[in-house]
């Protein structure tokens, strides 16, 4: 998450351009993430949908406090209350999809790769 100046909430413009910081962070290794529109967002919070690799499904609260897995199911805040919190959407996937770990570290080697080629090539 990104600090907030002076301790104030984001506003709900800020929460916009976090989430999509986040997709576009994360979508080539999950295999579907968004905004939910069925839950309420706020300038406190909003909610991930996210479908790892494995296929499983999980809704996100993310807050300033952190990202919560806050449902087993896209759209549904059931399981809200004492749940684990991670501080990167990172960490999170690392704890629930070790699919991710294999494509976000395929996709380093892939990029690491293009640069020594093009290193070569000056």
């Amino acid at each position: 998450m990104k600090e907030e100046t002076n301790n104030e909430e984001p506003n709900e413009e800020q929460w916009i351009l976090e989430a999509q910081a986040i997709i576009d962070d994360v979508k080539h290794h999950v295999t579907d993430i968004n905004v939910s529109n069925k839950l309420r967002n706020s300038n406190q919070s909003f909610h991930l949908n996210l479908t790892t690799l494995e296929g499983s499904r999980f809704c996100i609260e993310v807050s300033t406090a952190g990202f919560t897995i806050v449902a087993n199911e896209h759209d549904d805040v059931t399981s809200k209350g004492e749940n684990e919190r991670f501080e990167t959407p990172y960490s999170l996937l690392n704890f629930v999809s070790p699919q991710y770990k294999d494509s976000f570290g395929s996709s380093l080697v892939h990029r690491l790769e293009q640069l020594n080629d093009s290193s070569k090539l000056n």
